[in-house]
């Protein structure tokens, strides 16, 4: 998605989640997808693409998007056991949250 007013929000999501080792997504409140972290990317998401339309519709249930972006305040939950998800407004942005997924590593013994 080529967009001149998120040129610096992308450079500044880059800096932070490029090196997450889970999927990071810069997505704005139409379900755009502004940017991917390096993850993302090599497990096939795209800018440009509409977040809900990849993967199977039942993994979309629960996104907590609309109600970050309503409060201001980052939400998470866990669909699975071993997965982790995420959804953080970012201030001077009200309309673009990073979401996040990450796999829940074992416990050290």
């Amino acid at each position: 998605m080529e967009d001149k007013r998120y040129e610096k929000l992308i450079q500044s999501f880059h800096e932070t989640w490029e090196n997450f080792p889970g999927q990071a997504r810069l997505i704005d409140k139409s379900h755009h997808v502004i940017a991917v972290n390096a993850f993302a990317k090599k497990n096939g998401r795209t800018p440009g693409e509409i977040c809900a339309a990849f993967g199977a519709p039942e993994s979309h249930r629960g996104c907590r998007k609309a109600e970050a972006l309503a409060t201001g305040e980052g939400k998470l939950d866990r669909p699975f056991a071993e997965r982790v998800r995420g959804w953080v407004p970012l201030d001077g942005w009200p309309d673009v949250v990073v979401h996040f997924s990450l796999a829940v590593p074992e416990v050290n013994p």
